[in-house]
């Protein structure tokens, strides 16, 4: 296998866009009291992955904050049932969530 090196795999985006997105994902968390925090997680997560690209192939998030609220609604359901036990586990499922939401596109 041949290993190159250069340009193939990099991220492409900006400090200054970073910076709005998590400002205005913190104030609409802030402002809905949580309840848009899909939202915030989604367009920050959907930047950093849209911006990225694997060896020439740019990735590309399909997920929707809609999608993630459902599943959102069931794990702090489980969380608060097992009385917080679930939410060790809450971070893995995000993380499979956005794997199965994100695509190569070239």
């Amino acid at each position: 296998m041949e290993m190159r090196y250069g340009r193939d795999s990099f991220f492409d985006g900006g400090l200054f866009h970073l910076i709005l997105l998590s400002i205005l994902g913190a104030i609409i968390t802030i402002l809905t009291l949580g309840v848009c925090y899909p939202w915030a997680l989604c367009m920050i997560y959907g930047w950093k992955i849209n911006h990225t690209v694997i060896e020439g192939k740019r990735m590309k998030f399909y997920g929707s904050a809609i999608g993630l609220f459902g599943n959102w609604i069931k794990w702090l359901a489980l969380t608060i049932i097992t009385f917080g036990i679930y939410g060790f586990w809450v971070s893995i499922k995000l993380e499979d969530w956005k794997a199965k939401h994100t695509r190569f596109i070239s």
